[in-house]
């Protein structure tokens, strides 16, 4: 039985016109039995903070983010925050639906990122606590973004006592709806599991369930070919690797994203042609720490996992320890999402939801210790 505290960390500015603000930003605190913690914010739907033991039972968090909530507003990284309407890119911030053009914001390079400047990372989400469980919740109005139909969305986080995480996912359009939209959520944790302010993730150890990923054009869109082979490229994780044993090789992939910024297709993920169709959680990766002895399994009901081993870090608005400064890959992300530019991919696993249809996705992330 999770115990569930909360505190007002802060308030919203008002705006220039008087009209809003002064609205609670929530700091919530889920400890399990065994004492560990998941903090959590209504800022974006974040995560704060997961404190689990090592081998040792040594006590850390090892999740990156900031002491702060200001820090969080419009942060570069996303830090631990959930992001929508769609997650990753979708090519030069358009894509068509029923017949109509969609216009977005192109905010990375000539493509959209994560839903806009303004998308749900970078929203006030409601909070309340449901039982054992804190639950997050957000309108978005039809045009919010560019995005056709107003949508309600809601992020349910469980911790429980064996310190797995899940997260569930939730979008419906309102009734008054009549357009179809597309829906891509995931989280944007960091995970370093020697300590959130420990230093590089170079010699942090992942195995992936996958045996393709989607190679990218220079601004990270998916090629006509993707998915494609893993086998003979640095991409592979099949078995395990260290993040930095081949993190630095001369492969094109890996020179034009500085690094690990890639989707895998998750094997096991069936055949369907929505996203929608699919409830079965699938194993997916597990990041381990020699050092620490601590690991986190990734599992999810998504085709696809965003590896990400931060590599634009350097110049976060602070961490959560004083003095103390993030830097390139001082992080890894494992982002269980839908695949990039899907809207614009007919071939992939589709993200349209429907008026009456129910977007539910989940990923859970299972820590422990060998």
């Amino acid at each position: 039985m999770n115990e569930i505290t909360q505190q007002v960390w802060g308030f919203t500015p008002a705006s220039p016109t008087g009209e809003s603000g002064g609205e609670p930003v929530i700091l919530y605190t889920m400890t399990n039995a065994n004492g560990a913690t998941v903090r959590l914010t209504n800022y974006g739907a974040a995560i704060v903070g997961v404190t689990v033991p090592d081998r040792m039972g040594k006590m850390a968090d090892v999740v990156l983010g900031y002491d702060r909530w200001q820090s969080y507003v419009a942060d570069g990284p996303a830090m631990g925050k959930s992001v929508g309407r769609y997650a990753n890119r979708i090519a030069e911030g358009t894509f068509t639906l029923d017949g109509k053009t969609f216009r977005l914001a192109v905010n990375n390079g000539p493509n959209h990122l994560h839903g806009g400047p303004t998308g749900f990372a970078n929203r006030l989400w409601e909070g309340r606590v449901e039982g054992d469980r804190v639950v997050f919740g957000y309108r978005s109005a039809d045009g919010e973004e560019g995005y056709p139909g107003a949508l309600y969305v809601e992020a349910c986080y469980d911790w429980d006592d064996d310190n797995t995480l899940e997260i569930t996912y939730f979008a419906r359009l309102e009734e008054d709806s009549a357009e179809a939209t597309v829906v891509n959520l995931t989280n944007h944790v960091y995970f370093n599991l020697n300590g959130h302010d420990s230093g590089s993730v170079l010699g942090h150890t992942l195995t992936l369930k996958a045996s393709r990923y989607l190679p990218t054009d220079q601004t990270a869109i998916p090629l006509p070919e993707a998915p494609a082979p893993t086998e003979g490229t640095p991409m592979d994780f099949r078995t395990p690797h260290t993040l930095g044993e081949r993190i630095d090789e001369p492969f094109q992939q890996l020179v034009w994203g500085k690094g690990y910024d890639h989707c895998w297709a998750i094997d096991g993920y069936p055949e369907v042609d929505s996203v929608l169709k699919n409830d079965t959680l699938l194993p997916a990766a597990e990041l381990y720490s020699e050092e620490s002895g601590r690991f986190v399994k990734a599992s999810t009901t998504q085709p696809g996992i965003q590896i990400y081993t931060g590599n634009w870090l350097s110049g976060c608005p602070q961490s959560k320890t004083e003095g103390f400064a993030y830097e390139d890959r001082y992080g890894v992300a494992m982002e269980c999402q839908a695949f990039p530019d899907t809207p614009n991919r007919p071939d992939f696993p589709g993200v349209v939801l429907r008026p009456g249809e129910t977007y539910k996705q989940r990923i859970a992330y299972e820590f422990g210790t060998r």
